[in-house]
């Protein structure tokens, strides 16, 4: 491998190159026979604009939750273009936390959720969890089935112990928030929906959330 210094524009040269392409495993494949996901991190942080934003893209393929808060860093990056990478990315890494069956066992609770079958998913939560209860992701799917069920006093405390493991998660922070609303406790989702604006403050229909909420409680 070549120093950091001659490594950006390489990387440079396969982001550019996936852009006119849209082959992103052409991209992969170029990116993993040339770096480090060391190195990439290192360039997420300290890069040039389009280095970060390749190292960004890149993470988000080939990392994993070990890189969650590089992707996260990224979500507050100078440069819009990395902030909108990591916000993909992100989510990505969310599942993979480098054990096959704990992720399969996720991916069969998402499909539930996706079902509506949200009863089953608690069941298989409750087991994911109960193997695994540092696995941030496990929580927060248990969250939403909990919130499409309507408890949400669970959803919300399933919410917080997500962002409590996981703290780039504004997802969770988003549900506690629709969690409050529908309690009718605007005041606790007000602060829910800052959370999650001051982690990924490119979400502009929260911003526009806060402000009506801003208002309401300003007018009580």
């Amino acid at each position: 491998m070549t120093n950091m210094s001659s490594k950006s524009p390489i990387l440079e040269d396969f982001y550019h190159r996936f852009l006119r392409t849209e082959r992103s495993a052409d991209f992969i494949d170029a990116v993993a026979r040339c770096y480090t996901i060391d190195s990439l991190e290192t360039l997420a942080c300290y890069g040039g604009r389009l280095s970060r934003r390749a190292a960004i893209l890149a993470l988000g393929f080939l990392g994993d939750f070990s890189n969650n808060d590089a992707l996260g860093r990224g979500l507050v990056d100078r440069d819009r273009g990395v902030r909108l990478l990591a916000d993909h990315g992100i989510r990505q890494l969310w599942i993979r936390i480098g054990n096959p069956g704990l992720e399969t066992g996720l991916r069969r609770i998402v499909r539930q959720n996706r079902q509506h079958r949200f009863a089953t998913a608690i069941e298989l939560a409750d087991e994911l969890i109960e193997m695994a209860p540092d696995f941030a992701e496990a929580w927060n799917q248990r969250a939403i089935a909990c919130y499409n069920l309507e408890d949400y006093r669970q959803a919300i405390h399933d919410c917080r112990r997500t962002i409590e493991l996981n703290r780039w998660h504004f997802l969770a922070a988003l549900g506690s928030a629709n969690c409050n609303l529908e309690r009718g406790d605007v005041v606790e989702a007000l602060e829910d929906y800052r959370l999650a604006l001051g982690i990924n403050p490119d979400l502009e229909t929260v911003r526009t959330q806060i402000d009506q909420l801003e208002r309401i409680v300003e007018g009580r």
